[in-house]
């Protein structure tokens, strides 16, 4: 609810630049069911499955399966295909730049690309590494490997599967 009530200030103060207001845990939900959007129930679930996944998982757990699932582009899921498809090696071996990197574009992978990042991506990266560095530098960084440990996201296809 915090993040609802932050966004509908901003939107208020700042009609021309709208801010979202979702969660890590919403935006988990949304792409963990995103087969109910197809049944037209998406909106009126997705509440409760928040709330049911903060329930059951940790906050660690939360942000292992988002990275996991997140799409950063046109068939692009997860952060270990990310890495490979944008970078070339295995997440595990990315470093604070190209992770930063591929944080810069999750608000909107299809208008923002990390394979040919812009002047507002490239100061989204710059802005997430002074981030990184005030909260720890290397030792965050390190602190934080586990997620690029959280294992190879499963490529999802955009056709239906035709059975006879």
């Amino acid at each position: 609810m915090a993040a609802i009530e932050k966004a509908l200030s901003h939107n208020e103060k700042r009609p021309t630049r709208i801010r979202g207001a979702s969660t890590l845990s919403q935006q988990t939900a949304k792409n963990l069911f995103l087969w109910m959007a197809a049944a037209g129930c998406a909106k009126d679930w997705r509440a409760g499955l928040t709330s049911g996944i903060e329930l059951v998982w940790t906050k660690r757990r939360i942000l292992t399966v988002y990275l996991n699932i997140v799409e950063f582009g046109d068939g692009v899921f997860g952060v270990e295909e990310a890495s490979q498809r944008f970078f070339h090696k295995p997440a595990k071996r990315l470093s604070a730049a190209e992770a930063a990197l591929l944080a810069a574009v999750l608000p909107n992978p299809h208008r923002f690309r990390a394979d040919a990042p812009s002047g507002y991506v490239v100061q989204r990266q710059q802005w997430i590494m002074r981030q990184m560095r005030q909260l720890g530098g290397k030792r965050f960084y390190a602190r934080t490997s586990w997620i690029k440990r959280a294992g190879t996201a499963r490529r999802r296809s955009r056709q239906a599967d035709y059975f006879t």
